[in-house]
């Protein structure tokens, strides 16, 4: 794909409603399983989610990891590359924190 912009490719990782909210759910607690993401990204559909973790995976952006037991265990994780997005997360929550105590 070619970018005119590098803005362009960073929301085409992680642009839209959900992957940011994904994504900061795994900054804050590191590893989740599917039940506890879906828990911290209210009013998610079962399909949106698993359309945007498969996403987030081969973006390599989140390692999801299944442990063969019953029932069936699966975490997700920030990967190294997923981790260096954490600085970019952490300014756009100091933002929406600073624009949501302004007076209007």
């Amino acid at each position: 794909n070619k970018y005119i912009c590098p803005i362009e490719k960073t929301l085409d990782l992680i642009g839209g409603k959900w992957k940011p909210i994904i994504l900061w759910a795994l900054v804050e607690d590191e590893v989740l399983r599917y039940g506890e993401l879906k828990r911290s990204t209210t009013g998610i559909t079962d399909k949106m989610l698993s359309q945007q973790l498969k996403s987030l995976e081969e973006d390599d952006l989140i390692l999801r990891r299944q442990y063969d037991e019953i029932p069936p265990k699966v975490e997700y994780r920030l990967t190294k590359k997923g981790k260096t997005l954490i600085p970019l997360l952490e300014e756009m929550c100091n933002w929406g924190n600073n624009i949501l105590s302004m007076k209007k």
